[in-house]
């Protein structure tokens, strides 16, 4: 019993936050707590009950020998009137030894009511406690699943941190490929804005002869007269 008031103590108090922190699972932890609270208010239910049964005893066996001590009180006076003083005598003897254990079972009988208003007391206060651990239990589950979700949501969050940065990287490799892209075109406009020199030569030899022949095939008309 000892431990088991030592137990919900120990849950009742900060000690339980202690433990929930180095947890490694606290909605695990405090399922077990619970589980075991319930098994020990059990083992209280039962001894409470043990006790309980024991005040129904000896109120039993106190109300018995009250009885007995009326009885046998009545059974003198019938002997007295009887006539037969011995026989009343014997009837006081014995309610003399019956009144002698009554003080005792009176003194067992108020025992027993005591404890069992304790026990009664300490059941009913750790059935409150078992109310205020399974709404703590349920508090903490909340809590837990928050703590989750935000997990997940940093999680997420890092995981679009690398999109991002993934993106930058594919804006710098499109911007070299412009730069590329704009290279090529300026070079593309250079090598088409005038001709070789290879063209050129090519250019004056041609007219240079046509001309030559023009300038003969005229004077070759005047003189024929055509």
């Amino acid at each position: 019993m000892a431990n088991i008031l030592k137990r919900f103590g120990d849950i009742m108090s900060a000690n339980i936050n202690a433990l929930l922190d180095k947890a490694e699972d606290p909605e695990k932890m405090i399922d077990q707590y619970l589980r075991d609270i319930e098994s020990d208010l059990g083992k209280v239910k039962a001894e409470t009950a043990a006790v309980m049964a024991t005040e129904t005893k000896a109120k039993r066996e106190l109300d018995e020998c009250t009885q007995e001590i009326d009885k046998m009180q009545r059974y003198a006076e019938k002997a007295l009137q009887a006539g037969n003083e011995a026989d009343a005598r014997q009837f006081l003897e014995k309610k003399a030894t019956l009144v002698k254990n009554q003080e005792s079972l009176k003194q067992s009988y108020d025992v027993a009511v005591a404890n069992a208003a304790k026990m009664k007391e300490m059941h009913d206060k750790l059935v409150k406690d078992m109310e205020s651990l399974q709404a703590k239990r349920d508090a903490i589950k909340a809590k837990v699943a928050v703590a989750k979700t935000q997990e997940k949501l940093n999680k997420i969050g890092s995981s679009v941190s690398g999109a991002g940065d993934a993106m930058a990287a594919f804006d710098r490799m499109e911007e070299k490929a412009n730069r590329m892209l704009d290279e090529a075109n300026a070079l593309s406009e250079l090598n088409a804005s005038g001709d070789s020199i290879d063209d050129l030569t090519k250019k004056y030899d041609s007219d240079d002869s046509a001309s030559s022949v023009d300038d003969e095939l005229a004077a070759l008309k005047a003189k024929m007269g055509l």
